[in-house]
């Protein structure tokens, strides 16, 4: 797939740049998509809330009243649940949220993720550009050039850009990163994304190899598990 390349101020310029069919040309896998975020998001939870249970409340241990006689159900301490300030029952308790995912499974959906927006042409290549201080202003000029403004939109990198990076941080719908760090969540939470026009090739680059090796290791499992004919055997 090609896509054109436009300047800073939106005009389309007569240079061109090709998705790689490994990486932006794939069916989506909306389950592998699913699992990558879900871990990802999981992984960023803190887990510390906490509540107390009726051993941690600090109250008296004084008996409340007597144990018949009174016509009301049996009381024996304040802690209990049942009372106000007491201790709270299968309370929240400090855990650990993060979990593992398959190394193949996040790069599919790497992939997938960078597929369905080129499938929905949500994807917008710029020429390299930078500030000379940053400059907040002059980035949304360029973001309003480009007929982006008002979309929530992700900005790859080709490596880090200081200038580029605090112009646009201040912007509530924009994020910046870098393509080495483009992941699966970042690319579904955006409307679109404008690539830098070097960003595209270091993506080509390290999504591309990731799955040339995983189809090397399916071709690899697929002979050895192929049936041994009865004359090789013999």
């Amino acid at each position: 797939m090609e896509l054109s390349v436009y300047n800073i101020e939106g005009k389309e310029t007569s240079k061109k740049v090709t998705l790689d069919d490994k990486v932006f040309g794939i069916a989506p896998n909306d389950h592998a998509i699913y699992l990558d975020v879900k871990q990802l998001l999981a992984n960023r939870r803190q887990g510390t809330h906490k509540s107390k249970h009726r051993g941690e409340v600090r109250y008296s241990t004084k008996k409340l009243k007597r144990q018949k006689g009174t016509g009301g159900a049996r009381a024996g301490s304040i802690k209990s649940p049942l009372f106000v300030g007491g201790g709270r029952v299968f309370g929240p308790i400090p855990r650990d949220y993060s979990h593992k995912l398959n190394k193949k499974q996040k790069a599919l959906a790497r992939r997938s993720a960078l597929s369905q927006k080129a499938l929905s042409n949500s994807i917008r290549v710029i020429e390299s550009f930078s500030f000379e201080e940053p400059k907040t202003k002059e980035f949304l000029k360029i973001w309003e050039n480009q007929q982006l403004s008002g979309k929530k939109l992700l900005i790859v990198l080709p490596e880090l850009n200081k200038n580029v990076y605090l112009s646009s941080r201040n912007l509530p719908n924009a994020k910046t990163i870098i393509a080495s760090d483009i992941n699966t969540y970042d690319i579904m939470n955006a409307n679109d994304l404008l690539f830098f026009e070097d960003a595209v090739d270091v993506v080509n680059r390290l999504l591309g190899a990731e799955a040339d090796e995983q189809a090397a290791e399916s071709t690899t499992k697929a002979v050895e598990n192929q049936p041994v004919s009865s004359e090789a055997q013999q």
